[in-house]
C-alpha cells in the first residue's frame, strides 16, 4: 500500500512538473534588473528587517505594565465565626467576602534618568543601520547582477562564433570525406580537419557549460524557474569616458553615499547611545504602589501608599558600561578602517576601468578587425580555389576566433570594469 500511494505521488509530482512547460524569456539588462528589483528573495527577506526595527521602536515606546497582586487571602473562616462566638467580618456586598480577609496591592514601575527615551534613541539608529544594510545588500547584488549579465552577454556571442565556425566546419568536413574517398585529397589533410572541428566542438561544449552556471547565477537572482531559459538582448549603452573623472571627487562622492560607510558611521552613533542607556541604568528606578488591607491589621479597611527602589550599593552597572565604551571605541576604528579600505578600492577599480577603456577604444579603432566578420567566407573561398592549403585555412579560422575573442572580451572587461567601479562609488556614472 505504501508503495502505491508512493508512486502514484511521484506520478502526481511528475505531471504539475510537465504541465509546466520551459519559457524561453529574452530580457534586456533593463528588464533583468527591474525583475530582480520585484523578485529576489533575499532582498525580500532583508527588508524585513526594517520592519523588525520599526517593531524594536514602537517596544521601546511602551510604558511597562501595572502589577495587580492580591494576598493575605482566607479561603475559609473559623469554627467561632461560624457559630457567632466570635464577631463576624460583614460581607463587602450581598454576601461577598463574608468572614474574608485579604490585601490588594497595584503597583507601577516608572523609569527615570531617561533611560526610556535613551532606549528609543538607540532602536531609532539601529532602524537606519538596517536601512543602510539593505541598502549595501542591493549595491552588492547589483554588482553580482550586472556582472553575470555582461558574463552571458560574452558568452552568448561567442558562442554564435564557435556555431558559426562549426557549422563552416561540419561542411567541409562531408566534403573532404567524400573527396578522400575518391582519392583527391590525402586523409592526414582530412584527419588535420577533424581534429580541428572536434577541438572546436569541446571548446562549444565548454562554453555552453560557463553559460549554464551564469544562467542559474542569474535565475537565483530573479527568482526564476529552474527550467526557463533566459536570453539576453545586447544593446549599447553609454560608457562614460574615464577622461571625465576625478579620482578625488569620485572618492568624495562614495564617502558621502556608500551605504556600508554610512552603516559603520551609524554603528559609532548606536554605541553612543548605548552608553548613554547604561549609564542611565546605574539610577535604579521607582516603583510607587498603592495597598489596600481588609480586617488585616488596627483598621477594618486600610489604604496606604509606598514608594520602592533598588538601593545601588553593589551593583552600579559597571560591567556593561565598560563593554559598550569598548565597543564604541571598535566602531571608531573599523569606520576609520572602512573609509581607508574605500579610497584604495575606489584607486584601484578606477586604475582598471582606464586601462579597459583604453584597451576597448584601441581594438575598436583598428579597421582590420573591424573587416573580420567578413573574412571567413573569403578564406573559405580561397580553399575551394585550392589558393591556399588546409592548414593555412585552419591556422586563419584560429586566428579568426581569437581575435573575435579579444573584441568581445575587450568589451565585457570595459563592462565589468564600469560596474566595479560603481560599485565602489555607491552611485552609477553618469
Amino acid at each position: 500500500m505504501k508503495k502505491t500511494m508512493l508512486f502514484i505521488f511521484n506520478v502526481f509530482l511528475l505531471n504539475v512538473v510537465l504541465a509546466e512547460e520551459p519559457q524561453k524569456l529574452t530580457l534586456s539588462p533593463d528588464e533583468i534588473e527591474a525583475l530582480f528589483l520585484k523578485q529576489n528573495l533575499q532582498l525580500i527577506a532583508e527588508h524585513m528587517n526594517i520592519g523588525l526595527a520599526n517593531a524594536e521602536i514602537i517596544q521601546a515606546k511602551l510604558w511597562d505594565n501595572p502589577n495587580f497582586s492580591i494576598s493575605d487571602l482566607n479561603l475559609w473562616s473559623t469554627k467561632k465565626q461560624r457559630n457567632g462566638e466570635k464577631e463576624a467580618i460583614p460581607p463587602l456586598f450581598g454576601s461577598f467576602a463574608r468572614n474574608t480577609e485579604f490585601s490588594i496591592e497595584l503597583s507601577q514601575l516608572i523609569q527615570i534618568s531617561g533611560k526610556r527615551r535613551n532606549l528609543i534613541h538607540r532602536e531609532k539608529i539601529s532602524k537606519e543601520i538596517a536601512i543602510q544594510q539593505f541598502e549595501d545588500l542591493l549595491r552588492n547584488l547589483k554588482l553580482e547582477l550586472r556582472k553575470s549579465i555582461y558574463e552571458i552577454l560574452y558568452i552568448q556571442s561567442y558562442q554564435k562564433i564557435l556555431e558559426k565556425q562549426s557549422e563552416i566546419f561540419s561542411q567541409l568536413l562531408a566534403g573532404y570525406k567524400h573527396q578522400v574517398t575518391q582519392g583527391n585529397f590525402a586523409k592526414y589533410e582530412l584527419l588535420r580537419l577533424q581534429a580541428s572541428f572536434f577541438e572546436l566542438e569541446n571548446e562549444s561544449f565548454e562554453n555552453q557549460i560557463s553559460l549554464n552556471e551564469q544562467l542559474r547565477t542569474l535565475k537565483t537572482l530573479l527568482g526564476a524557474k529552474a527550467y526557463d531559459f533566459i536570453e539576453i538582448k545586447d544593446s549599447e549603452r553609454k560608457i562614460p569616458s574615464p577622461q571625465d573623472m576625478r579620482l578625488d571627487e569620485l572618492i568624495e562622492t562614495a564617502l558621502s553615499n556608500r551605504p556600508d560607510i554610512k552603516s559603520s558611521e551609524f554603528q559609532i552613533k548606536y554605541f553612543e547611545k548605548s552608553l548613554s542607556y547604561e549609564k542611565s541604568q546605574r539610577i535604579p528606578d521607582l516603583t510607587f504602589s498603592v495597598h489596600y488591607d481588609r480586617f488585616g491589621g488596627v483598621w477594618k479597611d486600610f489604604v496606604g501608599f509606598g514608594i520602592s527602589l533598588d538601593l545601588p550599593i553593589l551593583n552600579f552597572n559597571q560591567g556593561n558600561i565598560a563593554t559598550t565604551q569598548i565597543k564604541q571605541k571598535q566602531s571608531q576604528y573599523m569606520a576609520l578602517q572602512q573609509r581607508n579600505h574605500t579610497q584604495h578600492e575606489i584607486a584601484m577599480f578606477f586604475d582598471n576601468y582606464l586601462k579597459a577603456y583604453d584597451f576597448h577604444k584601441k581594438t575598436n579603432s583598428d579597421s582590420l578587425l573591424e573587416e573580420l566578420d567578413n573574412m571567413p567566407l573569403y578564406a573559405r573561398n580561397l580553399l575551394d580555389m585550392k589558393n591556399i592549403a588546409m592548414h593555412e585555412y585552419i591556422d586563419f579560422m584560429d586566428v579568426y576566433k581569437a581575435n573575435k575573442k579579444t573584441l568581445l572580451l575587450a568589451k565585457r572587461n570595459l563592462n565589468i570594469q564600469l560596474e566595479e567601479l560603481q560599485h565602489a562609488i555607491g552611485l552609477d556614472i553618469k
